[in-house]
């Protein structure tokens, strides 16, 4: 991968990327939201389709010019209504967040309520948290995690739901490690009269494999990110049934952005023919294989598990217990400073800042599209465990980058 062009033109910028091209190779990338585009997709990416405005819809733009700016955009809808077997698609949305925005600017007006998971919890900024748009526009109730077992508390939410009366319940969450049961929110939601929002930003990728079960068909709307587990272009979603299609539409343009960004709507289109093909079902099934084993492996190094285990492809540490001097922060640095990145993370019941937090998030998509199985996954979970035992010590720690350099050039990126 070289960036020769760029360097003619701006030689910091070429650096730059080069060196994260470095920083990626020589790393074990475990942040959950993460993953490795195929160079197919990153080729999508960077096309010709960025220079040209296309406004409006396929078959309806407000600009000429736009015949292959439909084509694209129709595969990628036709590929996402395969993929998950949603009756409507918009793939316009430039994240999940703005996926989310679609559906409450469609279907709210300011003030209207929203009851969604607490974000220390595992819920996400764009399901109502007070900094975010959506805690500014609407009026938020947050629910919990039962803090003994780590799990939804079904019965407690359909509850909140008809006390709190709201016009729509949010699932779908981006620190949660359990299958979520979608029918159980959707019984809270029907008690209250209300919406149900699903955003499976995380686990787009398992859900469309079969790994995780689908709310398309339960939930009114399914949200996602398209670059996490599913490995396409960069941005978001929305599914629903026909019915919502054309307030939808109108909430993603006019109502919030202009031109799509087309070159990542290609991106998305390749990305989702990728999945379509068979080895993508395998690709999810060790995502989630390979983080059981990491679980497990750091269960039996003495570290607890919030809920205590896994049927995802994340795994959330609260170090708490076997590490209560440990912050999160703590560990997120020592870690990365061997190469293994991942990120600080709040657990239920959470007493500490959230820019330092009591709990580390560690995900498998990235290792698993570099080759990596569930025995390699004991192994980093082995190393991580020798980290944080000795985040202080500098010569465990220049032994376990040694090991982590490794382990990536037996699994190459981007050869």
């Amino acid at each position: 991968m070289d960036y020769d062009r760029v360097r003619e033109t701006d030689p910091q910028v070429a650096d730059a990327l080069e060196a994260e091209v470095e920083r990626q190779r020589d790393t074990l990338e475990m942040i959950a939201s993460e993953n490795f585009a195929s160079e197919a997709v990153m080729e999508a990416q960077g096309s010709v389709f960025t220079n040209k405005y296309a406004e409006g819809y396929p078959g309806s733009r407000y600009y000429g010019g736009c015949e292959n700016m439909d084509t694209v955009e129709s595969l990628a809808i036709e590929r996402a209504k395969e993929l998950w077997g949603a009756e409507y698609v918009n793939v316009q949305p430039h994240a999940g967040t703005q996926a989310n925005m679609a559906v409450y600017f469609a279907m709210l007006e300011p003030g209207d309520k929203i009851l969604s998971l607490d974000l220390t919890h595992g819920g996400h900024l764009s399901h109502g948290h007070h900094m975010n748009f959506a805690g500014q526009l609407y009026e938020v109730e947050q629910y919990e995690v039962d803090t003994e077992t780590g799990r939804l508390d079904y019965e407690a939410i359909r509850d909140h739901a008809e006390e709190f009366d709201p016009d729509i319940v949010v699932s779908g969450y981006s620190a949660y490690p359990r299958e979520i049961q979608w029918e159980r929110i959707q019984e809270a939601a029907e008690a209250a009269d209300a919406y149900h929002l699903a955003d499976i930003a995380h686990i787009t990728g398992l859900v469309a494999a079969g790994e995780h079960p689908s709310p398309v068909g339960i939930a009114d709307f399914v949200t996602g990110s398209t670059h996490k587990t599913i490995r396409a272009g960069r941005g978001g979603i929305v599914m629903a049934d026909e019915e919502y299609g054309d307030d939808i539409d109108s909430a993603v343009i006019p109502g919030m952005q202009g031109g799509p960004l087309m070159h990542n709507i290609a991106g998305k289109a390749v990305g989702f023919e990728e999945a379509l093909q068979p080895e993508f079902e395998e690709y999810a099934a060790q995502t989630v294989e390979n983080a059981k084993a990491l679980g497990e492996t750091l269960q039996d190094e003495g570290f607890g598990l919030v809920s205590e285990g896994t049927d995802t492809h994340l795994v959330l540490v609260d170090l708490r217990e076997s590490h209560e001097d440990v912050t999160g922060k703590d560990a997120e640095k020592a870690l990365e400073e061997v190469g293994i990145v991942l990120n600080a993370n709040t657990v239920p019941g959470e007493t500490r800042s959230p820019f330092v937090t009591s709990g580390i998030r560690a995900g498998t998509p990235a290792l698993t599209s570099r080759g990596f199985d569930a025995d390699d996954c004991r192994y980093v979970g082995e190393l991580i465990a020798r980290v944080i035992n000795n985040y202080e010590d500098e010569d465990v720690k220049a032994e376990v980058a040694e090991e982590v350099q490794n382990l990536c050039e037996a699994n190459p990126l981007y050869e």
